[in-house]
Formats: structure tokens, sequence, C-alpha cells
């Protein structure tokens, strides 16, 4: 499977735009290819307006987003690899999501090793309906009610 990562920027955007809400992105400017205004960031990251009438020429791909910007009334095309993307949020309501550890998209800080296998050892044993837990009561299965 490719990183989801971009595609749930691309979904968030639209719904954030749908909202009449000013989409923002967090971008961590401390890994390589980031281009960004220096001067705006702020302990490592930059918080960047992302709305159609801050940019032009907004293209959220699937490795990076680019536009071109003011900043300080001073133009500057902006390139941000999606691994930089930490998150996208509503500027008015402050909804939206962060992005975390993805399969596919490599760490800021390097290569992960692979998880280790679990042996059959190592496995815990799934416990049966009725299986005494550890404090004395006995496990139920969730039921559901209807309530009128």
């Amino acid at each position: 499977m490719t990183p989801s990562r971009a595609y749930l920027l691309r979904a968030l955007h639209e719904w954030i735009l749908d909202n009449d809400s000013t989409p923002h992105i967090v971008v961590d400017a401390t890994i390589n290819d980031v281009m960004v205004p220096e001067h705006f960031i702020n302990d490592g990251q930059i918080v960047l307006n992302i709305s159609p009438s801050a940019v032009q020429g907004l293209n959220l791909g699937n490795d990076a987003v680019e536009f071109n910007a003011r900043f300080g009334g001073v133009p500057m095309h902006v390139y941000v690899p999606i691994l930089a993307v930490l998150a996208v949020y509503s500027k008015e309501t402050g909804e939206g999501m962060g992005f975390g550890f993805e399969p596919g998209i490599p760490s800021p800080d390097g290569p992960r090793p692979p998880p280790a296998p679990v042996s059959a050892v190592d496995k815990p044993k799934p416990k049966s309906p009725g299986t005494v837990s550890s404090i004395g009561s006995h496990a139920k299965r969730p039921t559901l009610k209807v309530v009128k």
C-alpha cells in the first residue's frame, strides 16, 4: 500500500474549505529539501496557510506540497516533502489531523528497522468468555440494549 498521508491531506484540505474555514499545515522545517521562509520558522516548525486566497498554484501531490506565496511581500516558491507535513487543521476551529509514523514514509531520523517477528511463545493467549480475570470478576461479552 502507498502511504496515506497525501490522500488524507487532500481530503482534509477539501473538508476544511467546504466548511468555510482556512486550512493550515504544520511543517517540520528540519526535514531535507523543505523550502519555506526561514525567518518564520519557530522551534523547527512553521505553520503555513494553504487557502486559495493565500497561495497560488497549490499542488497537493503524493510526494510533496508545492505553491507560490508572498511572505512579508516577498514572493517565494514553497516546497514541502509530504513526510515533513506534521498536521493539517482549520484555523477557525482547530479541527484537523496530526500525522505520526506511517509505514512507507521514511522516518526523518533515518530508516527504521523492520519489526521483530513475534514467535508463537511470545503471542498473548486470547481469553475465552467467562475466564476469571486477575481482579476476580468474570469477563462478560458486551451487549446492546434498545432504549426507547
